[in-house]
């Protein structure tokens, strides 16, 4: 049994994966193709945004949406302190000083209340300005869209969404409107890592913006600071207008995109759901604490975290069940606020007690649209044995 069965899934898309890589590889168009004009407009149809960058990577999304947004040296960014360490290392590496702000407990997102919290202090610390906040939709939900927009929008802070894990959710609004992951930020971020909802076969990743200067300052960040304001200028590809990076999607991988994306629409995203709904049914009559069910998310499950009882052993219980062949994984061990590259900072202050808890309690199962309802049923089965 796989983790995340990227075998499986190749052997379902393998006639388009292959078409599309042999057109490219035909089309001796490596970089900037045509199917990389195609998959941002496909992908900027699907989200609803109007405008999608494609980057190298998902760590570069978020780096150039904060660059294009000012974001820099002196400014508070307010991260969950239970994420992948991309959240809170863009921040960084921009000079801003990420501040980690605890989770909810079953949602696993931003707790808007410890946000506010959060918030508060830095303005009366009076050495940071408050200025942006990194949402994450964590294990493919995505986070509490209504009371963060609120929050930002009372403080004046830059809502970006790193929707690294949550590409193909969605949230429900209070006002009855349904917004998909990749457009609940002011600016929006994605990774097209292999084990993702939607997932390349390498890096890649990607930026969605409605804003037109935006848009078009990501796209000249991504291509070393190239002036894109006068295209058809056949000298603009060498007038380098700012300082910026080389992060382009390849052709390849865009091209291996659109067939997964394909996918991802017509039957991806409905099974991997039907996998998530076998997993609470099988456990919802065990100690286990699983993942919130609630109307107002449609999750993408790049994860599905349950969190063991306290007076279990999850070595052991990793052990056992590896020992029958079932793969499992910790997402995530460490709260952001105590890794090592922030020790000695601003950032290693924090107040987090259900992060730290989660970090000790939480168990990732196997899950991916191609699971059968018989090995649903086994790690089910096995997993109950030994809780």
């Amino acid at each position: 049994m796989e983790f995340r069965d990227l075998k499986r899934q190749y052997e379902k898309l393998k006639s388009s994966i292959d078409g599309q890589i042999n057109t490219v590889i035909d089309s001796a168009h490596f970089i900037s193709g045509e199917q990389v004009k195609e998959l941002e407009a496909a992908l900027a149809s699907y989200t609803g945004s109007k405008h999608c960058i494609t980057v190298a990577n998902g760590t570069d999304a978020i780096t150039i949406a904060l660059l294009a947004n000012g974001v820099g040296t002196g400014d508070a960014v307010f991260v969950p302190d239970f994420t992948f360490f991309s959240s809170g290392e863009c921040p960084a590496a921009v000079g801003a000083t990420p501040v980690f702000v605890d989770v909810l407990p079953a949602a696993y997102n931003i707790d808007p209340i410890a946000l506010t919290v959060a918030i508060e202090k830095i303005i009366n610390e009076g050495v940071l300005k408050p200025r942006a906040v990194v949402a994450v939709d964590l294990f493919g939900q995505p986070f509490d869209y209504d009371s963060i927009r609120s929050i930002c929008d009372r403080y004046n802070l830059l809502l970006l969404e790193d929707a690294a894990q949550g590409f193909g959710g969605r949230f429900t609004t209070q006002k009855g409107e349904e917004k998909r992951a990749c457009t609940l930020g002011d600016i929006s971020t994605t990774s097209f890592f292999p084990a993702k909802p939607l997932g390349c076969y390498g890096d890649g990743g990607a930026i969605f913006t409605d804003d037109d200067d935006i848009a078009l300052l990501c796209r000249s960040i991504a291509i070393h600071g190239k002036d894109m304001k006068h295209p058809d200028d056949p000298n603009a590809k060498y007038n380098n207008a700012r300082i910026g990076m080389n992060s382009r999607l390849d052709t390849l991988q865009a091209g291996i995109l659109l067939a997964k994306l394909k996918a991802f629409q017509e039957f991806e995203l409905e099974d991997i759901n039907k996998v998530a709904q076998l997993y609470t049914e099988q456990l919802k009559e065990t100690e286990l604490t699983l993942p919130l069910s609630d109307d107002s998310y449609y999750s993408s499950w790049a994860q599905y975290t349950v969190q063991l009882p306290l007076n279990v052993d999850r070595t052991t219980i990793q052990a056992s069940l590896r020992a029958v062949g079932i793969p499992t994984n910790i997402y995530y061990i460490k709260p952001m606020h105590k890794q090592g590259a922030f020790n000695n900072t601003r950032s290693a202050i924090a107040d987090c007690p259900v992060t730290e808890e989660l970090c000790e309690r939480v168990l990732c199962l196997p899950i991916h649209p191609y699971l059968t309802e018989d090995e649903v049923v086994l790690v089910t089965t096995k997993l109950k044995e030994l809780i």
